[in-house]
């Protein structure tokens, strides 16, 4: 024989959902940024300190401009360096989206920047042009 429904089941099934529902967005686990930063021609990456960020051109403030990123000290001697860090949660596709690379001197001049269009999932390259001035 078949019980039936009561009202403790029904309001115990909509805990549940709404519990699951509200649970959903914040369970999702934040976005992975990878790739692999070079120098132009294969040449070995100077000394220095390697900043690599992800900067969304269409925002004029300079503070919001940049929305995460990672620092690394090179040695001198890596033809290749992986890099990676997590996204900003509220982070939404847009064209404009770029990961920047700048590698400076301890003292703070630059020696390399370079660039390349953000797109989810792969591991973006990079690839550091030497700064002339």
């Amino acid at each position: 024989m078949k019980r039936p429904t009561d009202s403790r089941t029904l309001w115990m099934a909509a805990g549940v959902a709404a519990v699951a529902a509200a649970a959903g967005p914040a369970a999702a686990q934040a976005q992975e940024i990878r790739g692999a930063v070079t120098f132009e021609g294969g040449a070995a990456i100077p000394q220095g300190r390697l900043e690599i960020y992800l900067e969304d051109r269409s925002i004029r403030d300079e503070a919001r401009r940049r929305a995460a990123g990672t620092r690394i000290q090179t040695d001198g001697t890596s033809r290749t360096l992986a890099f990676s860090f997590s996204a900003p949660a509220n982070l939404a596709p847009s064209p404009t989206l770029q990961i920047v690379a700048r590698l400076e001197r301890a003292d703070g001049w630059l020696l390399a920047r370079g660039s390349a269009p953000f797109k989810a999932g792969p591991p973006v390259p990079v690839t550091l042009n030497a700064a002339t001035y």
